[in-house]
């Protein structure tokens, strides 16, 4: 690919937009997107004092929502100080590595929560398909294994990308990415020399990750399903169902946003630029928000535990 003659040498700077369209409201946009982050970040840390301190709750299913509820509160503070710093402060620039790294923690961390997603359904299918061996299988070492995989998983697939882009690009067309945060293939469209390898890696480790992890996750479930139906009483089945219903949830809304910004942000020309900008930032700071809500609201034993608290 021929480079043109309009182009920026390995730049410093890299400059994030605002809401096209929205400028003059995006400053009250803020408001909303802040309550947000407060929410998450007291929602999951009292979800994590709730966990650490009640020793009932130290089985592998809560030690699981509980590293769900680290994840969310790290991906929530990747990226709202400085989208909050772009609303209220008009403060859009940001130094090129640093924009890698939030792009690499953003990814990671994505990465992170769709293992501990996985690590959960299958966490119910031994408990609900095989609650004899449960507690032979789910030992709090395979508990810390899991964790350390899924971590490792994450960091070693998206430590690549970064490392296409710092040291294979040279010349970029702008300097501005079109987002209030650095992602991936916002960076990669900056680039005036040839991006293919970046976007067929980008989209093999969004199949590797979303692809492996959905396929089982749905594997699960439809298994959970037939043994639950299987049940011979009615309350044993609700018992059972109701169990999942929190991770179903939590599953349904995180690859719902996900899949929505993902086919928006490569197919959807024509969507407006401020609902992309809108829907990928909510599609990061949703999840973070309302997985403790929907714990807190839906588990019995975190909810009890939550009433007690406040009640005391």
């Amino acid at each position: 690919m021929s480079i043109s003659n309009i182009t920026i040498f390995m730049p410093s700077m890299l400059t994030l937009i605002e809401i096209p369209g929205l400028e003059s409201v995006q400053c009250w946009i803020g408001i909303p997107f802040c309550a947000m982050y407060l929410i998450a970040m007291i929602g999951n840390s009292l979800l994590l004092f709730i966990i650490k301190s009640e020793r009932r709750l130290h089985e592998p299913m809560y030690i699981f929502v509980g590293l769900l509820g680290v994840t969310d509160i790290a991906l929530a503070t990747t990226i709202m100080p400085k989208m909050l710093g772009i609303f209220w402060f008009h403060v859009p620039q940001i130094y090129f590595d640093s924009c890698l790294l939030q792009m690499g923690l953003i990814h990671m961390f994505q990465g992170i929560e769709s293992g501990i997603l996985l690590a959960m359904a299958l966490d119910r299918y031994v408990a609900i398909c095989y609650p004899l061996r449960h507690s032979g299988i789910f030992t709090h070492q395979l508990v810390a294994q899991i964790g350390a995989i899924i971590t490792l998983r994450a960091a070693i697939l998206v430590a690549p990308g970064l490392v296409l882009i710092k040291c294979k690009f040279q010349f970029y067309h702008t300097t501005t990415i079109s987002h209030s945060y650095c992602e991936h293939m916002a960076i990669v469209k900056l680039a005036a020399e040839n991006v293919r390898v970046n976007k067929i890696y980008g989209l093999f480790v969004a199949f590797a990750v979303a692809g492996f992890d959905l396929t089982f996750i749905t594997l699960s479930y439809i298994q959970i399903f037939f043994t639950v139906f299987r049940l011979p009483q009615k309350e044993a089945r609700l018992k059972a169902f109701n169990t999942c219903i929190a991770h179903i949830c939590v599953f349904l809304q995180f690859y719902l946003l996900a899949f929505f910004s993902f086919f928006t942000h490569r197919f959807g020309a024509h969507v407006p630029p401020y609902i992309h900008i809108l829907f990928s930032s909510l599609y990061l700071l949703v999840p973070p928000f309302l997985n403790p809500l929907v714990y807190g609201a839906k588990t019995k034993q975190i909810r009890v535990h939550v009433v007690k608290m406040f009640c005391s």
